[in-house]
């Protein structure tokens, strides 16, 4: 017969689990279990075992019988015991030798990364505002009220969506109220939601897109059974004039991702066009329309009309991707299919995130951390640019007057070979083509798509020395 049984002695403030079972009674049994488990290291050196009394009464046994065994193992060595310590694992007592062990699986050696991280989206991990949040943290959890902390709605905290409104609306000219708003962990999640599988999501194809964009995003609408057609690109952004029967389309028009540059005016009125005219619906990708440098703002297309845009964005730029926090702007008749689709509790944000986001804002600690990377973003933007005029007069730069990337136009048929040139030297950044979508013409060019936010500031400089170094002569 074998007997289970877990010890919680709040003396040592753990418990502890045997197995007791054999031949020779109870004396004997908890005797063999306490060795094994020192012998195989679950005990270590140090541990304090649990006083005679507390285990007598879980075990349900004389005290004599814990009080022996006790000492049965203090004589071979395996425990110490010393008046006003207790009883202890003995410090020399060794777990099963190496023999004796299921030899462990060498884990596989992790890749090495780049030397200097030039790769486009992501923000300065270093420069999380761990304080100011985490003091919001505190201050949002200490007036939680006690529902907060059971299941979350699908739309997200009102706290959130209540700041979001207010911020949203003074610093990107959105025009929305909180019931419009649909919190979600990211764009990619937000993509999920709409598209959904097949024939059940909210939106369906086909998906006007830019013809330079994140593959990532083509391939969740892909496997979503979305079809996705390219709308080719010039200086005034993408070629909306050439919309026909899709459902909708998907734009960044605050800043094109990669290639740079606001949607022309001429332009945002015509798509918003389109959609009155077809019954479509516009998908705005605001991904960094915080950081601007040398231009005026360019506010959210949504506030054109509300009831045709759904206004996408994310903290994964202006705060950390780590967070997972973002927001969907959705006409009213989207709303609740989006709630549907994202089920009846919320199992994606951290409510805890959601209420500390809030606070983050209203307090304006948001628009301060935004400021100040504001500045430091554009130092950096300023110090690529002086780099490159001085050791790389031929390469063209674009795409600078916002975000946190740029573009360096190369010669044709260079993209490739100074790719590899760069990897070789350990510096991480993508091409053009990369963005590319299959069916688009390659009417980019070649060249190179340089973040100048990931890398962390003391190693910024030697980043650029080796760009610099790669770079095709003229």
């Amino acid at each position: 017969m074998t007997q289970s049984w877990v010890n919680s002695a709040q003396r040592i403030g753990a418990d502890l689990h045997l197995e007791l079972s054999g031949p020779g009674g109870r004396r004997a049994a908890l005797t063999r279990a306490l060795r094994e488990a020192v012998r195989s290291g679950r005990l270590a050196p140090g541990t304090r075992l649990p006083p005679y009394r507390s285990l007598a009464a879980d075990l349900g046994v004389a005290r004599n019988t814990v009080a022996d065994a006790y000492a049965e193992l203090v004589a071979e060595g395996w425990l110490t015991a010393r008046q006003g310590s207790g009883t202890q694992v003995a410090d020399r007592a060794e777990p099963l030798c190496r023999a004796e062990r299921t030899p462990a699986k060498t884990p596989p050696p992790r890749a090495r990364g780049p030397r200097h991280d030039l790769r486009q989206g992501t923000p300065d991990a270093s420069a999380f505002p761990r304080a100011a949040w985490s003091a919001c943290y505190r201050r949002a959890l200490g007036a939680a009220p006690n529902e907060a902390f059971g299941p979350g709605d699908p739309a997200g905290r009102r706290e959130l969506r209540e700041a979001l409104t207010g911020y949203l609306a003074r610093a990107r000219g959105v025009r929305t109220e909180p019931d419009r708003i649909v919190v979600c962990s990211g764009f990619a999640h937000a993509l999920r939601l709409l598209f959904g599988q097949g024939a059940g999501g909210v939106l369906r194809g086909p998906l006007g897109v830019e013809a330079y964009g994140l593959e990532f995003h083509r391939g969740l609408l892909a496997t979503a059974g979305v079809r996705t057609v390219p709308l080719p690109l010039d200086e005034d952004g993408a070629r909306v004039d050439l919309l026909e029967r899709e459902r909708a389309v998907l734009l960044t028009p605050a800043h094109q991702f990669p290639t740079g540059g606001p949607l022309h005016p001429e332009r945002r009125a015509g798509v918003i066009d389109w959609a009155r005219a077809r019954g479509a619906v516009v998908l705005e990708d605001d991904y960094d329309g915080e950081f601007r440098y040398d231009r005026r703002p360019v506010g959210a297309l949504q506030g054109l009309d509300p009831e045709r845009v759904i206004h996408l964005g994310s903290v994964s730029k202006s705060l950390s991707p780590a967070l997972r926090l973002g927001w969907m702007v959705l006409p009213e008749r989207y709303v609740e299919p989006v709630l549907a689709a994202k089920g009846e509790r919320e199992a994606w944000a951290s409510v805890l995130d959601q209420l500390a986001l809030a606070e983050f804002i209203v307090s304006g600690a948001y628009d301060r951390h935004v400021r100040r990377m504001r500045q430091r973003y554009r130092r950096r933007r300023d110090r690529l640019v002086a780099a490159l005029a001085v050791h790389a007069p031929q390469v063209a730069v674009t795409g600078i007057a916002a975000g946190l990337h740029a573009v360096l136009r190369l010669p044709p048929g260079t993209e490739r070979s100074t790719l590899k040139a760069a990897a070789w030297q350990g510096v991480a950044l993508d091409g053009l083509a990369a963005f590319r979508h299959p069916e688009a013409e390659a009417t980019a060019g070649d060249g190179l798509v340089v973040g100048y936010a990931a890398a962390a500031e003391h190693a910024y400089g030697a980043a650029l020395e080796a760009l610099c170094g790669v770079l095709p002569p003229g």
